[in-house]
């Protein structure tokens, strides 16, 4: 499968980053349902430095396969600051790599209230020097678009600190 221009392009940067600096990278995706990790793994020799991804699209996967509380989604929801860096963390501590970058947002077209539009994205990342959050409203645009757009800044985030 070819992706798109933009974002292979993102990806082989990100693994060179990554390869040049000897990290280790994981996932922990909801919104995105694994495209971070195939956009990393589409590089060839990835695999050097991609370890895995964690798909927790539902909250019972967030929970068992990456220890998100229980009371965090209860009190703050799956699409959250504190789910994500909570996701961020898990995946990290898991797999045992160097950085993990999550995301948990509204993918739309359904599912968005006041609160959390449609296109709203929680991302975390992950490093030993401790976990990040960003927070992106991406407006006008179609499921797929809010998709593409969260691959790309998850992986900007990745290659940012990579580079650090």
């Amino acid at each position: 499968m070819k992706l798109p221009g933009d974002i292979a392009a993102l990806a082989e940067e990100t693994i060179a980053a990554l390869k040049a600096k000897g990290l280790t990278i994981s996932t922990a995706e909801s919104c995105t349902g694994g495209l971070i990790a195939g956009a990393l793994t589409a590089v060839p020799g990835s695999s050097s430095v991609v370890y895995g991804g964690f798909v927790t699209y539902a909250n019972e996967a967030k929970i068992g396969m990456i220890g998100v509380p229980f009371g965090l989604l209860r009190q703050h929801g799956a699409v959250s600051k504190d789910v994500a860096m909570a996701m961020a963390d898990g995946a990290m501590g898991a797999a045992g790599t160097h950085i993990a970058v999550a995301v948990t947002g509204v993918a739309g077209p359904d599912g968005g209230t006041e609160k959390k539009p449609v296109g709203l994205v929680h991302f975390a990342l992950a490093t030993e020097d401790g976990t990040r959050h960003l927070r992106k409203q991406f407006s006008d645009l179609d499921r797929d678009g809010v998709r593409h757009a969260t691959v790309i800044e998850a992986l900007k985030l990745v290659l940012k600190a990579a580079r650090a």
